[in-house]
């Protein structure tokens, strides 16, 4: 009752909207994103890659060993990774209001939704690890997104890497440029206990260049296994 007295007051008074439909919120204090909205998520189904968590085209076409076209054309560093859904729609809308809008408040639901999707991932890891910042870029944000969404999941969370350099944003570049851009752009600046299964969180993975980076750091630090959860996956179709 009380709290919906203040949901009532706040309406009224306040009028916040949703961050992404841009509608009056009948229940402000549950958060800035309408019901709505949250239920309108695309959530990735099957079939999936079996490796980075893509969608694959039909069961029909798929792979013997259930691996999207990228995987089985180049190596890829994790062993599995998993998202919430694409990078469409209502989910491109919330996170960019966490990101860019600064609504922190975004990332605990994120974060919830992200263990549903990443139940794979998660069972039995040892921690999750989120990919670091630039230093310049986190001061001129105030946060780092990716550490906002880890330490709301299940597990232990590690921050043992940091950004040697800054790199170019991955999203104005071809895919052919993004693993040279973020080769050796991390490095370690903690320890981890030999043997841990390890989870990398990012908010969004398009080709999967900086999740192998980052693991190919904790692998040589002695993980034992590094595995990849992030909120959308955003794939450039390969023919």
């Amino acid at each position: 009752m009380i709290r919906s007295l203040a949901d009532a007051v706040t309406a009224v008074i306040l009028a916040p909207c949703c961050a992404c439909c841009n509608r009056a919120l009948d229940q402000p204090t549950r958060g800035a994103v309408c019901g709505t909205c949250w239920g309108s998520i695309r959530i990735a189904t099957g079939p999936l890659c079996e490796t980075c968590g893509d969608a694959l085209p039909s069961w029909r076409q798929m792979d013997p060993l259930r691996r999207c076209n990228r995987c089985r054309q180049a190596a890829r560093v994790i062993t599995v990774g998993r998202s919430i859904g694409p990078y469409e729609g209502t989910l491109r809308d919330i996170l960019h209001a966490l990101k860019y809008d600064r609504r922190r408040s975004l990332a605990q639901p994120l974060a919830q939704r992200m263990v549903s999707a990443g139940g794979l991932v998660l069972e039995g890891a040892d921690a999750v690890v989120p990919i670091p910042l630039h230093f310049i870029r986190q001061y001129r944000r105030g946060f780092n997104q990716a550490f906002e969404l880890a330490r709301h999941l299940d597990l232990p969370l590690s921050d043992c890497l940091r950004r040697r350099r800054a790199t170019v944003t991955q999203t104005d570049l071809p895919e052919a440029q993004r693993h040279a851009n973020v080769r050796g752009a991390f490095s370690m600046r903690g320890r981890i206990a030999p043997g841990m299964v390890l989870v990398i969180v990012d908010d969004v993975s398009t080709t999967g260049a900086t999740v192998d980076a980052c693991a190919q750091v904790l692998l040589a630090a002695g993980a034992k296994e590094v595995r990849a959860l992030t909120a959308a996956r955003a794939v450039a179709r390969l023919p």
